[in-house]
């Protein structure tokens, strides 16, 4: 079963931008509370989804890079990528239903 994938700045391009599907990245930080509540709802998704996604979690603390690159100014924050572009970014602690809206929205298109 696919589960969620822990990245750093060295494996970012490879996992994420050169990514063949809809990549979904976590940014978030270890003193992060509602990080904490969103990470089980992302290994969640990752095992849902199986291998119609691929979800990725960046911890910026361990990362600055990565988290500079993006403009990530708050966390917990998600990325949706497709072909290596951001398409979407969403701040702050979102329920899962309205995560799996968004993957199923870009998963249509």
């Amino acid at each position: 079963m696919p589960s969620m994938i822990k990245i750093g700045d060295t494996e970012f391009d490879n996992e994420v931008i050169d990514s063949d599907r809809l990549t979904l990245v976590d940014f978030g930080a270890e003193w992060c509370g509602p990080c904490k509540k969103l990470h089980p709802v992302m290994e969640n998704i990752a095992t849902e989804y199986g291998d119609k996604i691929k979800v990725c979690e960046v911890d910026i603390g361990v990362s600055p890079q990565t988290g500079l690159r993006f403009g990530i100014t708050s966390v917990p924050q998600l990325l949706f990528f497709r072909d290596g572009i951001v398409k979407e970014s969403v701040i702050g602690l979102l329920p899962k239903s309205k995560i799996e809206e968004k993957i199923d929205q870009y998963l249509s298109e």
